[in-house]
């Protein structure tokens, strides 16, 4: 019987190693190929997630359609076999103008009439020289006058009362007018300056150093260490109360949704200046019938932030898959199918001629429920849950089996996808145990963009104060907007209000100052 000898043994031994190393280096290329191409479609690509399932938001405004930055493409591209042929000139229909499109821009707008008339000398006639008379007018065009802000100065005058009869028997009985409190005391400072100042900086996204040369336009030297000072002790005496009383309500609702994102606070204890810090979002669901989204400054993203902040709470709680969520107890955790459907389309290729890869599979798994839900979206929670079950279970029974059954690169995008999806099963699944949740938390994510969009303008906040007074700021005015109120005249309001009103004694009388009140709905539209 033949034996190998040792030389052999050593080169098959040799062999295999480089079957194995070739292997290894196999999936590498792969794996770097697959990186550069969704690096390259990260820097250069669309960065639209859109399919030809999701329709386009509705009222969302697109600055180039897909025809403006494809003007060039081959006829094939864009061809359709089955678009109907034009016999007839007449069959083609240009689209026209929707008639009354500016009245409806401006008809909440006050009207001031410009009447065109002669000269004096013009009004009579050039060939009698009798006087002209009116006989009737015309409306020629309507345009939209701009009237720039300005400032004046507001001096309290008190006046003081006396008794006539009383001075006349020797005794002074003297009284003075009320006044009404300050928004700050001893500062320049109004209510409706502190609400314009927050509403350049937090809704317009105007850092204060760009806001200095504007209010210097309008006739006064603000420099932006005043304008932060407004911003914290406007924020700390009046706005904080309601917030306060904001975060407990949220507390008594049935599904919250959470989110974070990163901010810089240069001078905060303890840490370098370029160190991250967060803001938290915690935001009611959008059947609520009291809407409310809280934001909240901590220099950490441990879940022990989120703990203490939803201490009590007792609902469904929709995030992502960050596991610091694990540390808020006695709730039930929702995850987002969004995360996990951008995971399956960073994995599709680009330019690939190939059609239904396994990420475009599991994307259109995602797709299909998405579309499950747009159906059943106006429906109430009760008839949306029904619906959900019947419609979505045996979907998602196929999706499983498929994830359990296709096999991927463990460090590809779809091996990652794959895997964020077997981890966060139990929490995907949750949907299915309330009308009231979403499929995603895209509406928490919608409402941290505006201070994403204004981090990217300030850069930073200076202090640990005017981060924490950021997020009340940003948390009445997304409120606000949430229950359909303008909100530069709800903190004009606000301020107005809070000042004169005695919440410390009786702090029931807050509850009048909430954005779905009666009086605050009536005056702050």
């Amino acid at each position: 019987m033949w034996k190998m000898t040792e030389l052999e043994q050593i080169l098959i031994k040799k062999l295999e190693l480089a079957n194995e190393q070739n292997k290894q280096l196999t999936e590498q290329l792969a794996l770097l190929t697959e990186q550069v191409q969704l690096l390259t479609q990260k820097l250069f690509g669309r960065s639209s997630e859109k399919s030809k399932m999701i329709p386009p938001v509705e009222n969302q405004l697109s600055l180039f359609t897909d025809e403006d930055l494809n003007l060039f493409n081959e006829a094939e591209i864009d061809q359709d076999k089955k678009a109907p042929e034009i016999n007839h000139l007449e069959d083609f229909k240009v689209k026209r103008r929707t008639i009354g499109q500016k009245e409806k821009m401006i008809k909440e707008l006050p009207v001031v009439n410009v009447n065109c008339l002669l000269h004096e000398e013009e009004c009579h006639c050039e060939w009698c020289n009798t006087e002209l008379n009116i006989i009737g007018k015309e409306e020629v065009r309507q345009e939209v006058e701009f009237i720039p802000a300005h400032l004046k100065v507001r001096k309290i005058m008190r006046y003081a009362y006396e008794c006539p009869t009383c001075k006349k028997d020797g005794a002074d009985a003297i009284v003075k007018a009320p006044t009404p409190a300050p928004v700050i005391p001893r500062s320049l400072a109004s209510a409706s300056s502190v609400a314009w100042l927050m509403h350049q900086k937090f809704e317009l996204s105007i850092p204060f150093y760009r806001q200095e040369k504007e209010w210097e336009n309008y006739g006064i030297v603000l420099s932006r260490a005043t304008m932060a000072n407004w911003v914290i002790t406007a924020s700390n005496l009046w706005l904080k109360p309601i917030y306060d009383l904001l975060h407990k309500q949220l507390l008594q609702s049935r599904v919250i949704h959470v989110d974070e994102t990163t901010m810089q606070v240069l001078k905060e204890p303890n840490k370098p200046a370029t160190s991250k810090s967060y803001m938290w979002l915690y935001q009611s669901s959008k059947d609520a019938s009291e809407q409310m989204a809280l934001y909240q400054y901590k220099p950490t993203r441990a879940g022990e932030n989120a703990r203490k902040f939803l201490e009590g709470y007792h609902g469904f709680m929709h995030c992502d898959g960050y596991e610091g969520y694990n540390k808020v107890t006695d709730v039930t955790r929702v995850g987002c199918w969004a995360h996990l459907r951008r995971k399956f389309n960073d994995g599709i290729p680009k330019n690939s001629t190939k059609t239904n890869s396994q990420s475009e599979v599991g994307k259109n798994f995602c797709d299909e429920l998405f579309e499950i839900e747009r159906s059943i979206a106006y429906l109430s929670p009760e008839e949306r849950l029904s619906l959900r079950k019947e419609k979505a279970i045996p979907l998602l029974n196929q999706f499983w089996n498929w994830v359990e059954h296709t096999n991927a690169l463990k460090n590809s995008i779809l091996g990652k996808a794959l895997q964020y999806a077997k981890n966060q099963k139990i929490y995907l699944m949750n949907y299915l145990e309330d009308g009231e949740c979403q499929l995603s938390n895209n509406l928490a994510e919608r409402s941290i963009r505006p201070f994403v969009v204004g981090r990217k303008a300030w850069n930073f906040s200076t202090s640990t104060k005017g981060a924490t007074a950021s997020g009340v700021v940003y948390s009445l005015i997304q409120t606000a907007k949430l229950n359909g109120l303008n909100p530069t005249k709800y903190l004009n309001y606000l301020f107005e209000e809070l000042p004169d009103t005695p919440f410390k004694e009786y702090p029931e009388l807050l509850q009048a100052l909430l954005p779905w009140s009666v009086e605050v709905q009536e005056n702050c539209k």
